[in-house]
């Protein structure tokens, strides 16, 4: 009887096949749980991301269409086949057909998607001809590939100068509008961050706003990163050295943590009320 408990009490605590996970769910398989779908190449992406093959019946697939937003910018929208964004589980094992994607500028990463759609500043593109990509990737941050090349999808966008004022790269009549404010100006409240040596100064507190307020996020970051606001789904990207500022409009309560994502950084915390 001993001996029968102590192989229960083993078994339990490796899960199936003697090998431990947090992500079996019910009905997930053990290779879906483990993430040991596909093959991994030794091939990566610029950032040092594997490729994870699959065959092409039944593998995910996207397509990006770029359209002007009135008043700043680009909207983009990700159509995809086969996947299913889970930005409940990023982190996780890679499970098939799920995941996040990153989108590139002229194979610059700006942010990490986790929906079909995304809006691009005008001021995060410089003016002339680019190249924009979204590359599809698992759970686990390994992209998802067929035949050896990743899933991905690329549009052409050209950003023209504009006057001071004037929005987004597009023309709107002759007459140009009345100049406005910076963007962080025009916020109800500024934070300003700054990260130095793996340290965030001043030290992460709590920022308190009523439902409908706009908030600017000045970042100054030491190292290349990315600021991303969860339950938002707003990233953006953080040259090194330089600031950068995202400013959202705070449309839904809760508490929505702010924090980098390569050092793992919680900025800030924003209460909305």
């Amino acid at each position: 009887m001993l001996a029968l408990a102590l192989l229960l009490a083993g078994g339990a605590a490796t899960g199936c096949g003697g090998r431990a996970t947090t992500h079996h769910k019910p009905g997930t398989s053990h290779e879906q749980a483990s993430g040991s779908v596909g093959t991994l190449l030794t091939a990566t992406d610029a950032g040092g991301h594997r490729f994870r093959e699959v065959p092409a019946e039944g593998a995910p697939a996207v397509q990006l269409t770029v359209r002007p937003d009135s008043e700043d910018g680009w909207n983009l929208q990700l159509a995809v086949k086969n996947y299913r964004f889970t930005p409940d589980s990023t982190g996780g094992a890679a499970l098939p057909g799920a995941g996040h994607a990153h989108l590139e500028l002229d194979g610059r990463k700006l942010a990490r998607l986790y929906g079909p759609w995304f809006h691009l500043p005008a001021a995060q593109v410089p003016e002339g001809a680019h190249t924009l990509t979204v590359r599809l990737y698992a759970d686990d941050h390994t992209a998802w590939a067929v035949a050896g090349k990743p899933v991905e999808g690329t549009a052409q966008l050209t950003a023209t100068a504009t006057a001071p004022g004037q929005a987004g790269g597009h023309s709107h009549g002759d007459t140009p509008p009345p100049p406005q404010a910076p963007q962080s100006e025009q916020a109800d409240r500024t934070v300003t961050i700054t990260v130095r040596d793996g340290k965030v100064s001043p030290a992460p507190a709590r920022t308190e706003l009523r439902r409908g307020e706009r908030v600017a996020l000045r970042v100054t970051s030491d190292r290349a990163d990315t600021l991303h606001v969860h339950g938002y789904d707003k990233e953006l990207a953080l040259p090194a050295g330089q600031e950068a500022t995202l400013t959202l409009t705070a449309d839904r309560t809760g508490l929505f943590e702010v924090e980098t994502h390569t050092s793992g950084l919680v900025l800030t915390q924003l209460l909305v009320r």
